[in-house]
């Protein structure tokens, strides 16, 4: 058995990233069954709630790089999950479209993914899950904002 240093419980980053280790793993595993990674899970989630985008830009909005943004999308399309197309106007822009079968994959992931947070939210209340998701909402948009000060430009 192994027991966590008092030290590192003191510290909420490190519990943070333990969380979303478990949390990951939990998720990834459940998409795995169904043939998918959480990159791919990304990639759906950005075109249904987004819309349509052209490949390039997909790539940066979501941070991945574009060589594995053509493997992702090429999955996706050999699945039946979205549609690939080149622009008529511009032969070097690829567009991407989710399908109706990718849109109902989408609905299908986000209920995987909602039951991995029951599960790990378990102990909470729901008003300590809503307040905890609102501190990370937080957190998550000051590490985003400094990432973008950050970044370099292209």
């Amino acid at each position: 058995m192994s027991e966590t240093p008092p030290s590192l419980l003191g510290l909420t980053t490190y519990l943070l990233s333990k969380t979303g280790k478990a949390a990951r793993s939990r998720l990834a595993a459940r998409l795995a069954a169904r043939g998918l990674r959480l990159w791919h899970m990304a990639v759906l989630s950005a075109l249904v709630d987004f819309g349509p985008h052209v490949q390039r830009e997909l790539a940066s909005r979501l941070g991945i790089d574009r060589s594995d943004m053509v493997k992702i999308v090429d999955d996706l399309a050999v699945a039946g999950l979205v549609n690939r197309a080149r622009d008529t106007t511009d032969r070097r822009r690829v567009n991407v479209t989710p399908t109706r079968a990718g849109r109902a994959m989408f609905v299908d992931l986000q209920a995987e993914a909602l039951a991995v947070q029951k599960e790990l939210l378990a102990p909470l209340t729901s008003a300590e899950q809503a307040q905890l998701a609102a501190l990370l909402r937080r957190v998550h948009a000051h590490v985003q904002a400094g990432s973008e000060e950050t970044r370099p430009s292209r």
